[in-house]
């Protein structure tokens, strides 16, 4: 996704000062004109800084106190889908450096990154978002403003991948059905998206699984994982129950147990349903 987006940028005419955990990113983008930031405070240091990791951690570990002290004066927006707490302490971490911070979280994959076709989740800082607006029209073509509480992106953001959970599962489980009578799960899947249950999730899921394809992997069955739990997280602080929760779970850690599918798009949750743990691995 990282790459995907820095590519807008580049396209864009911009200056890009890049720096990644893992030194191939880098090395790809600097042979399209980036310019490789020697640690993440030159990254950092150039009035408008954008982030992209897998989860809390990681992005806790490079944008600490100390780096962010070189974003002072400008803003940092984080793009990644973090939890709310973790986004709560970043920007408090970039306001005491004097930096403003914004949540931008984003829906789509990275093909969807590389058309510049991103949804972008805003919420924090009003003059940082504005600021944030050009480079976000070249990696987006929708920003979403949701508040001026940072957390209430985030929030918004593990909603939606809640919803795009269940798709997958219920996909999975009408596609077991149908199967088991018979009938051609492409063309069920095509009748669903034709008529009651068109949108991208249905149909691009929903190829994914009639066809038991799950590979290049766009996003992995572990972050799916981690979405659930911080979904159930969010529903714990406000006094709500999940319903569907410990179910999806349980489905997400057998797929996550199984060889044949751990490494594999997390739309392979549906295999679970589809197909019991010995049988024959999707092709």
């Amino acid at each position: 996704m990282g790459l995907a987006m820095a590519r807008r940028l580049l396209g864009g005419g911009h200056t890009v000062v890049v720096w990644n955990r893992s030194p191939r990113a880098v090395e790809t983008l600097v042979s399209e004109g980036a310019v490789a930031a020697k640690n993440p405070e030159e990254a950092l240091s150039t009035g408008a800084s954008f982030s992209m990791f897998a989860n809390d951690a990681a992005a806790e570990a490079v944008l600490t106190p100390s780096a962010a002290r070189a974003s002072k004066g400008g803003f940092h927006a984080n793009m990644a889908s973090v939890s709310p707490e973790c986004g709560t302490r970043l920007h408090d971490v970039f306001t005491e450096a004097g930096a403003a911070y914004v949540s931008s979280p984003v829906l789509g994959r990275p093909p969807v990154a590389a058309a510049g076709e991103l949804n972008i989740l805003v919420a924090g800082d009003e003059s940082a978002a504005q600021a944030a607006q050009p480079f976000f029209d070249l990696m987006g073509k929708k920003t979403w403003p949701l508040g001026s509480t940072p957390s209430q992106a985030n929030i918004a953001k593990v909603a939606v991948n809640l919803n795009i959970i269940h798709a997958i599962q219920a996909i999975g489980e009408s596609v077991a059905l149908v199967e088991g009578a018979g009938i051609d799960p492409e063309h069920f899947v095509e009748l669903l998206t034709s008529s009651l249950f068109g949108g991208v999730a249905y149909s691009g899921y929903g190829k994914m699984i009639a066809a038991s394809s799950y590979l290049p992997q766009g996003f992995s069955l572990e972050l799916g994982l981690k979405d659930l739990t911080l979904a159930t997280n969010i529903a714990s602080s406000q006094g709500k129950d999940l319903a569907s929760a410990d179910v999806l779970s349980a489905s997400f850690h057998e797929a996550l147990s199984r060889p044949e599918l751990t490494d594999l798009d997390w739309a392979a949750l549906a295999e679970v349903s589809r197909r019991p743990a010995g049988s024959t691995p999707p092709g």
